[in-house]
């Protein structure tokens, strides 16, 4: 066996976690010969609930877990860190508008990021979870300044996920069938699900499914997916934020799928009129060693343009809210 990685997953205790932490100690992210140490990092309240979580784990006897570290000191939480999930964020609570929850997490992925920096290991990775993900990435990375940006991502892999379990249903065909859709932007409800390049076998998605389907009702019921799960079960989506993030580590980790392409949050270069200085979602490509490229050449039309440029208005409007700590 390698030697083992050390993972750092935040807000371990909570109902992401939950899901996330087992499949990650059983193999389904780093697979099946890599053993990993769980760093599993909590608030002070939550101590006890993640002991309980620890004791699952241990029940659990996965060989794969070679250890683990519960801690409510992010220096500890992050030291040596080889990976990091960053899952735990202040929740969005009643009467709050999304400026009041940027300035609430901003605090706490400033620290983190600070931690990140001083404490992980040379190759740190990190995928920001919790929301608002994409300028709480921007808030860590800026912390972090003596770590690589490109190591710094936040999930649209749900949102991602999500597109192409509708797309999937609609046509009457496997979600594995489905390659190069795209999601553009913030993981917000201003995100643009693009299926210019999509295909569900071998035929054009936007043909299988028709334009009309796709602008009256593909586009609304992803953008409001996350609304939609809270009003059915009570609760904000857990084992599907889980499995995305499964999704999005595994990829980069291990590479994606041959002629294929997923949604990833990265520091933005500015392609296809993103603004620079924010984390934006791209179409993306992992050869299997820890990197992505954003995929370059594609002609899009001028409403995927003007979806581009208003998620890209938001971001830059979030990141004035936390302009001092970057």
């Amino acid at each position: 066996m390698n030697a083992p990685l050390k993972v750092t997953v935040t807000g371990a205790a909570g109902q992401i976690a939950y899901s996330l932490l087992f499949r990650i100690a059983k193999g389904d992210v780093f697979g099946p010969k890599q053993p990993i140490i769980l760093q599993m990092l909590e608030i002070t309240p939550a101590m006890g609930a993640l002991e309980g979580v620890a004791m699952e784990l241990q029940d659990c006897a996965l060989p794969l877990l070679h250890g683990m570290v519960l801690t409510d000191d992010a220096n500890t939480g992050f030291d040596g860190a080889n990976w990091a999930f960053l899952v735990g964020a202040f929740p969005r609570k009643a009467g709050m508008d999304r400026s009041d929850l940027i300035g609430k997490n901003a605090g706490i992925f400033s620290v983190q990021g600070k931690a990140i920096n001083s404490r992980a290991a040379s190759d740190i990775r990190v995928l920001v979870v919790g929301n608002p993900a994409n300028t709480n990435a921007l808030i860590t990375m800026s912390n972090a300044p003596d770590v690589p940006r490109e190591r710094f991502t936040a999930m649209t892999r749900l949102d991602h996920n999500r597109s192409v379990s509708m797309l999937a249903g609609k046509a009457g065909a496997n979600v594995a069938d489905v390659r190069q859709l795209t999601v553009w932007g913030n993981h917000s409800n201003t995100m643009v699900p693009d299926l210019t390049y999509c295909y569900i076998g071998r035929q054009k998605a936007l043909n299988a499914v028709g334009k009309r389907w796709y602008s009256k009702e593909f586009v609304p019921t992803i953008a409001g997916r996350g609304a939609a799960v809270i009003k059915a079960r009570g609760a904000s989506s857990a084992a599907s934020a889980a499995n995305a993030a499964i999704d999005h580590v595994h990829d980069w980790a291990q590479g994606t799928r041959k002629n294929d392409w997923v949604s990833m949050s990265v520091p933005s270069d500015g392609s296809y009129g993103a603004p620079e200085g924010v984390i934006f979602s791209f179409p993306c490509t992992c050869p299997g060693d820890g990197t992505y490229q954003i995929v370059q050449g594609l002609e899009l039309g001028e409403d995927i343009k003007a979806g581009i440029k208003a998620t890209g208005d938001e971001l830059l409007a979030e990141r004035a809210v936390v302009a001092e700590l970057l």
